[in-house]
């Protein structure tokens, strides 16, 4: 799902926050990238996410060299293959949860009543079918962080990535955003989450730590998500052939 080979990200005045970064992740694996404030693991996810471009490096993703992608191809990939969650929700004050989830579909081309129809069922998914026509100051901080998370797999991508998802909740809110990404996952869901939280980063099948730009350490336990490949046998999404259309 994830390829990134020798890949660096030097910003102007030579701050280097990625330096020479090789890693892979399989498709259904579940990972935590780990590390202190300043180590570089929010610009991993960016450039993961093809939200920023490397300075140097290669990264592929689900199949695409991403080099080789346009503006327009790179958006479509982000439409199509890859799902945020972020700590802070960006949820639109005054728009509903139906809404809002379903405005994070506008870039498909999906017409208004299929994007609600999906919105609808991404936050049943969520166990928030109660709660579509609530706004944002009527919910809780986990339920908000639940809408987010359905907006990021409304589309159902196969790979999720979540930027310190329980950073701006309470324990218990947190613990059921993570419960909730584990179960995403066992669906065979593809996520990596950043995290500075070591104790929410052992409770992971794999864990890569990152200081000073750099991999230092990689448990790499998760590869059992060989399993997950494998179609109906692995019980998990079965690793897709990359298609051209997606992104052209």
């Amino acid at each position: 799902m994830i390829v990134l080979t020798d890949v660096s990200r030097t910003y102007p005045g030579g701050v280097a926050a990625l330096d020479s970064v090789s890693l892979e992740v399989r498709h259904g694996e579940l990972v935590a990238i780990v590390g202190p404030s300043g180590s570089g693991k929010s610009t991993m996810l960016n450039v993961v996410g093809t939200l920023d471009r490397p300075s140097a490096g290669r990264v592929e993703i689900d199949g695409h060299d991403v080099s080789k992608l346009s503006d327009n191809q790179l958006s479509a990939l982000r439409a199509t293959t890859i799902g945020f969650v972020f700590q802070h929700f960006h949820l639109a004050a005054k728009v509903t949860a139906l809404d809002n989830v379903a405005d994070g579909l506008i870039y498909t081309g999906l017409p208004l009543p299929e994007r609600r129809r999906r919105a609808g069922t991404a936050l049943r998914r969520v166990g928030l079918g109660h709660r579509v026509d609530h706004e944002p100051h009527e919910l809780s901080g986990g339920e908000r962080q639940r809408v987010a998370i359905a907006r990021a797999v409304a589309g159902d991508p196969p790979l999720l990535l979540a930027d310190e998802p329980t950073g701006a909740l309470d324990s218990v809110s947190g613990a059921g955003v993570m419960d909730l990404l584990h179960e995403l996952n066992g669906s065979g869901t593809t996520i990596v989450i950043i995290t500075h939280d070591r104790e929410i980063a052992a409770g992971l099948p794999r864990q890569v730590s990152m200081r000073d730009g750099r991999i230092v350490s990689d448990s790499g336990s998760g590869r059992g998500a060989e399993r997950l490949g494998g179609g109906e046998e692995g019980g998990g999404r079965c690793v897709r052939e990359p298609v051209e259309s997606e992104v052209a």
